[in-house]
């Protein structure tokens, strides 16, 4: 029986071909959608997840009131482990910005280099390749290699016993070879240094403090434990009395992140890179969910539009014996069968489109045929899948009476049209609330590379200090300004788009005894306002002409209104920041130096005294000159450190690179909505156009004009699309402002974005009904009145 189903759908597919190729691709471009979508959140879902002991392990952060920190102090690890039992393993992480790195006389300067304790394997589970797990990160002189790092530094040379100096004579010897962490890892890193190696050189390792936030702690908690909801708080308690017991006053508590949860959890300071966004993958598994929604409304639509084609086949198998059961059955079949059809051409896309869309997304996601979990997933969203789509179809096509299919009546039957034209209101509906979304989302990514930050961030380019000594750095400094391409530039501690001292230890006259302020500061020099072209609210910037100004402050203006003073009477007050007491002399413009998610915070500039980075506003049109000479000088200066730069727009726009990429996706997916909606559109004119053949040939005899047939061909359509308006506007306002709550600072959810959206709509539905509502209006009417 089952085989001849399969045959009875086979022919039906065959026999209306162009149905068919309708139904068949927007299945398969939905299909192949969701496939990758699904993939993208399976992903972000799955980091951590691969470590044995993945749900025994947290992550310990601190919260200071007005403001959380993923770094906690140096000692505090090994005193709760002695004082806590459940405590079994702790690990400690530091995370430099850069590392010099020299192998045979070669320098490179190493961004991904983690420092850790050596219990680092025994929490986690990366991969040693090579080496002994135990005994790896045991030696102080040791340090392990991932594989790339290792193919890069010995190439095919067996890496185990080779000596690797780090910085400037720390000789460290090969113990082990990891494999590359995966990419579903919230920590990344080529090499791992044991902690033991830099601890003559670290204060906070060598005391122990408990004072200072600096290094991330991960602590792995007995199996027996019960991770309940209260029994978490009453652990989280216990640390922080722990610690207050240690070091009195500080405000501060601590929070158990688990570590499968920290990827998509909202990013802290001092956090590490490459956070994930937990509403994003809601957005995206919705988005997946819709686009199902309307290939599926496609394939209910065609089939009961064309049911009066099946009606005298259906009532033939009744009156022969077939019971409802059987021809629900037969439809099931048919559409299961078109939407495996659909997933083998799914397939086909996902294959050809994922290395793009991995380009877009960042990613670097696979289909791994091994996966049976995988092939289950695909398997069952076909199945269920095809099952939807033909739900509608099936129960409404076996239920015709076949006396009055016989007599040719299936056209008085009611439900037919009232629910295609639902399906076609649902569907656009989801059209025009992706459309909206999609407006939405270029608007506000438009405003955030539009803003004004507060300085002009374009022609700036930035170099490290890092291996310059205080006589180095004047002779750099005399030297760039010696030279008419490299002479407008500043010395500053961080850059400001990335900000990452902090303070606790901050005073001033009238300040609340009890008010813990949690904020960041940046030295800078005498140029510092003039290279970044930033605006003075009051006072001045530091000078050359005061000799005092290294002991004094600047300071924004929105640390001028923590302090409770306008930007006027800020001018001369004493400003105590880290037991160092100086004269505000200058209040600055606010600018951003977090992203527009963030509000402006309070801010200190103090005089720098030291290095950091040398900022260098070049000259448009010569930047590959100021480049080149720039090179040259460092190379001169400081040839122990490779030459390294980078610019501040770029470092800016890093901030919201998973916008970008949010919004790149969204869009894509988006189109790829709408045209599903167009393709079942164009499928369904066409059909409607068919039908009216008789029509359309009378009203051409009576003088009908070619406009006007295309008027009465399209005005249902536009006023499903009307409707279909007037019901996305309120639901698409509230999950664009939902959105946008995300941010401090974003753009307004106003009229004309809907007013776009909805044009574009009717734009795109007269677009895809225009051409058979044309063709068929041009027929020649005896044509039309010959046919059947």
């Amino acid at each position: 029986m089952l085989k001849t189903y399969f045959k009875l759908a086979y022919r039906n597919i065959i026999k209306n071909k162009a149905n068919s190729v309708i139904n068949i691709t927007g299945l398969a471009i939905g299909l192949a959608s969701s496939i990758l979508i699904l993939l993208w959140v399976k992903n972000e879902l799955s980091y951590d997840t691969f470590h044995t002991n993945a749900d025994q392990i947290y992550k310990l952060t601190c919260d200071f009131g007005d403001s959380k920190a993923a770094t906690t102090p140096a000692g505090l690890p090994a005193g709760l482990k002695a004082q806590m039992p459940v405590i079994k393993k702790t690990v400690r992480l530091a995370f430099p910005s850069s590392t010099l790195v020299t192998f045979k006389n070669k320098k490179f300067d190493e961004k991904n280099v983690a420092f850790a304790d050596s219990s680092l394997l025994d929490v986690f589970s990366f991969s040693l390749v090579k080496g002994n797990r135990d005994s790896a990160l045991k030696h102080a002189d040791g340090i392990l290699l991932t594989q790339s790092s290792a193919k890069k530094y010995f190439g095919n040379e067996n890496p185990i016993g080779k000596v690797i100096i780090l910085y400037e004579g720390i000789n460290l010897t090969v113990t082990g070879v990891l494999a590359d962490v995966a990419d579903n890892s919230h920590m990344q890193f080529d090499f791992v240094v044991p902690m033991a190696a830099i601890t003559p050189y670290i204060s906070d390792l060598k005391e122990d403090t408990w004072g200072n936030f600096n290094f991330h702690t991960y602590i792995q908690i007995d199996k027996n434990f019960d991770p309940a909801t209260a029994n978490l708080n009453q652990l989280e308690k216990q640390i922080d009395k722990i610690y207050h017991k240690r070091v009195g006053d500080v405000k501060v508590t601590y929070q158990l992140q688990p570590l499968a949860s920290i990827h998509l959890a909202p990013e802290i300071k001092y956090d590490l890179p490459g956070h994930g966004n937990a509403l994003y993958v809601k957005i995206f598994f919705i988005v997946a969910i819709l686009i199902l929604v309307v290939a599926c409304i496609n394939f209910m639509n065609l089939a009961t539009a064309r049911s009066a084609r099946r009606a005298k086949e259906i009532g033939l198998r009744k009156v022969a014996g077939a019971v409802r059961s059987q021809l629900i059955i037969q439809f099931l079949t048919e559409s299961v069968l078109i939407a495996f059809l659909s997933l083998l051409l799914a397939l086909i896309i996902v294959s050809i489109a994922l290395p793009a869309f991995n380009d877009l997304a960042g990613k670097k996601l696979i289909i791994n045929v091994a996966d049976a979990n995988l092939w289950l997933s695909m398997f069952g969203i076909a199945l269920l899948t095809g099952l939807i789509a033909g739900s509608y179809p099936a129960l409404f096509l076996s239920g015709f009476n076949p006396v009055k299919v016989l007599k040719s009546n299936v056209k008085s039957m009611g439900g037919n049209l009232l629910f295609r034209n639902t399906l076609v209101v649902t569907q656009f509906m989801i059209s025009i609330i992706l459309l909206v979304g999609t407006v939405v989302i270029y608007n506000q990514l438009k405003f955030i590379r539009d803003r004004n930050p507060g300085f002009e961030k374009a022609n700036l380019l930035y170099v490290p200090t890092k291996g310059f000594s205080s006589d180095k750095r004047q002779a750099l400094k005399n030297e760039l300004a010696q030279n008419p391409l490299t002479s407008d530039f500043t010395v500053v501690s961080e850059i400001p788009t990335d900000l990452g001292d902090w303070t606790l230890d901050i005073d001033w006259k009238g300040k609340d005894p009890k008010a813990q302020i949690f904020m960041p500061k940046i030295a800078v020099d005498e140029d510092f306002v003039d290279v970044f072209k930033m605006k003075m609210k009051a006072g001045r910037s530091f000078s050359r002409s005061f000799t005092t100004d290294s002991d004094n402050y600047m300071v924004n203006e929105k640390m001028v209104a923590t302090m409770g003073l306008t930007a006027d009477s800020a001018i001369g007050k004493k400003l105590t920041l880290n037991n160092n007491t100086g004269t505000i002399v200058g209040v600055l413009k606010d600018f951003n130096f977090k992203p527009v998610q963030q509000s402006i915070q309070p801010l200190v500039l103090k005089f720098n005294r030291n290095g950091g980075y040398m900022v260098v506003r070049t000259k448009p049109g010569h930047l590959e000159a100021t480049i080149k000479d720039l090179g040259q000088i460092c190379q001169k200066l400081n040839p122990a450190y490779p030459f390294t730069f980078d610019f501040v727009d770029k470092s800016l726009n890093n901030l919201y690179k998973g916008e970008q990429q949010m919004g790149n996706i969204f869009n894509l997916f988006a189109l790829l909505g709408i045209f599903i909606s167009s393709l079942g559109l164009y499928g369904l004119s066409a059909f409607m156009a068919e039908q009216r053949t008789k029509e359309i040939g009378i009203r051409k005899v009576l003088g009908a004009s070619v406009p006007g047939l295309v008027y009465l061909l399209s005005t249902g359509i536009t006023r499903l699309i009307l409707i279909a308006i007037a019901i996305a506007i309120p639901f698409s306002w509230y999950a664009a402002n939902r959105w946008l709550s995300g941010f401090a600072y974003h753009i307004q959810v106003s009229w004309p974005i809907f007013v776009i959206s909805s044009i574009a709509a009717l734009f795109i539905a007269w677009l895809t009904i225009g051409y058979e509502s044309v063709k068929a209006a041009i027929v020649n009417p005896i044509k039309s009145l010959k046919t059947d």
